[in-house]
This record gives C-alpha cells, structure tokens and sequence, in this order.
C-alpha cells in the first residue's frame, strides 16, 4: 500500500469521527442546556524523507529531505461551555445557569448485579419539577426533581424537600423559599439551596447521554476538585455563577455554523476518498503493466 492510501484511509477515519460529532451537535441544537462538543486532531505520524546526495545544489541552505506526513486522528472531543441564550417560560420551577456552572443530581442505575446504586451526576438543564414523597411516613413532603424522577441536591448534599401546597421563590444564590398557597399571611418556609458546581476542566467531564455528565470511574476525591469546584459564598465573587428562576437556558448550537462545518468535512471526506481511488487506480495500472 503506497503513501497516499495510507494518509487518505486514517484520515478519513478521523473525519468520519469529527463527522460524527457535528451531526451529534446538529441533533441537539433544541435540546434545553446542550453543550457543543469540539474536536481536536493531531498528527499520527510524521517522518522525514531522505533525498539523494544528487538534489544537494549549491547555495542551498536548506538541509536534504522532507517531511512525510501519515494522516491525522482525532485525539479528544471538548465541551464549549459558552453560554447558551435564556428562554422565558411559564413554570416557576424552571432555573437556568449564567456562568460557568451544572447543577447537581442524584440517580439511580443498576450495576452488574442488578442492584440498585445511587449515583451523582451533573447537568446544565434546569426543568425541574416537584416529585411526591415514595415514604409513606412523609406524605407532605414533594421532591425537586429532573423530569426523568433524578433528585436536585441541596448544599446540604441531600434532595431539596418542598412542603406540599407551597409555591416557590428561587434567588440568584439558588437559595428556595416556599410560600403556603392556603395562608397568605404565613412566613415562607426555607426550603433548601440549590447546590452548583463550577466547572475548572471541562475536557475531563463525559458525556453520559440524557443531558447527564460524569466523571471517570478511576478518579479520587482529590482529582474530583481539580474538575468540578462548589460553588459557595466565598468563591463566588469571581466568574459568579447565578441562577434565573422561570428561565431555560438554550443550546449553545449555532446551526448555520454547523452547517459550514459539516460542509467542510465532507468536501475533506471527499477528497480523501478521491485520493485512495486514485491510488488504486496507479497500482492497479503497475499491476497490468507488461515488459
């Protein structure tokens, strides 16, 4: 298999890759709190081409050789995390993020025994909604849940609790105060905080799918705080990360940039598919040479 091949098949490997991405970022560009993924490539392999004694000229300062490059792979995919336009909606329940924050959820997944196992994941959509109490020796309490049942934690680290028939307030601390609907006059209950992360390396978050980032499995407490850092009082006055109360933060998807990009790729795609065919055209013409 001669050079041209080689380049032509890896990087259309790595397109197809990036490929994959713009379409996965097309696909979501109404989905609430979506962060953009971006790709980066590198070189695979890039060698230097020795050239015969005979091209050394004089006055040629340049040394003999060239480099040869082996195609290109993509090597990491980034979330941009920039934010995403607020929508106005009519649910007091709704909360969006300015700044660089995710909210923190609770869920429940099954491990390879098929035991329940509960799990702390992060996300930027804030469609809340309040879920009734499973505890028959609670039966006052709602729950702030995601709209897939996941609990909202509090700074507390436990799952917001909102008394029944209260109506909510939320500041931009996130800081919840429930308002009895039956007695106007009572004082408001405080409810809990809503409990934000500031992200420091996004590049290490996954993508778990249903709007839902974790983190690696092999990664200690210590390593946790390099990525995801509390939002508290004290720090927040740097970069704050606020929450909108009635908001729904948007994708940050710009479609017709999409679009380009994905224009782009192809035409790359296209003409390393044309450089693979052109190559097994020349061998195929060696091939059928006859002496």
């Amino acid at each position: 298999m001669n050079h041209s091949m080689i380049n032509s098949s890896v990087s259309m490997h790595a397109l197809q890759q990036k490929l994959d991405l713009v379409a996965n970022n097309i696909a979501n560009v109404n989905t609430t709190g979506y962060k953009r993924k971006e790709a980066s490539f590198q070189d695979v392999l890039t060698s230097i081409q020795q050239q015969p004694r005979g091209f050394q000229k004089d006055g040629r300062m340049s040394p003999l050789g060239y480099n040869q490059g082996w195609g290109a792979k993509m090597v990491s995919s980034q979330l941009n995390l920039a934010q995403g336009s607020l929508q106005a909606t009519d649910s007091p329940l709704d909360m969006a993020i300015e700044g660089n924050g995710l909210f923190e959820i609770s869920t429940i997944s099954l491990d390879a025994n098929n035991t329940p196992v509960q799990q702390t994941r992060w996300t930027r959509s804030g469609a809340f909604q309040l879920s009734p109490s499973v505890d028959p020796q609670d039966p006052d309490s709602m729950f702030l849940t995601t709209k897939d049942g996941q609990y909202v934690m509090g700074v507390d680290n436990a799952p917001i609790r909102v008394p029944k028939n209260h109506t909510v307030k939320i500041d931009a601390d996130g800081n919840i105060m429930a308002y009895n609907e039956g007695d106007k006059g009572a004082p408001p209950v405080q409810a809990g905080q809503v409990k934000l992360m500031r992200v420091v390396r996004p590049q290490l978050l996954q993508q778990l799918g249903d709007n839902l980032y974790g983190l690696p499995s092999d990664i200690t407490p210590q390593q946790q705080g390099e990525i995801l850092q509390t939002v508290t009082q004290g720090n927040n006055n740097v970069d704050p990360i606020t929450v909108r109360q009635g908001f729904l933060e948007q994708s940050n998807v710009n479609l017709s940039d999409e679009m380009s990009e994905l224009l782009t790729v192809q035409r790359a795609f296209q003409l390393n598919s044309r450089a693979v065919s052109s190559a097994d055209t020349m061998m195929n013409l060696a091939n059928n040479l006859r002496a």
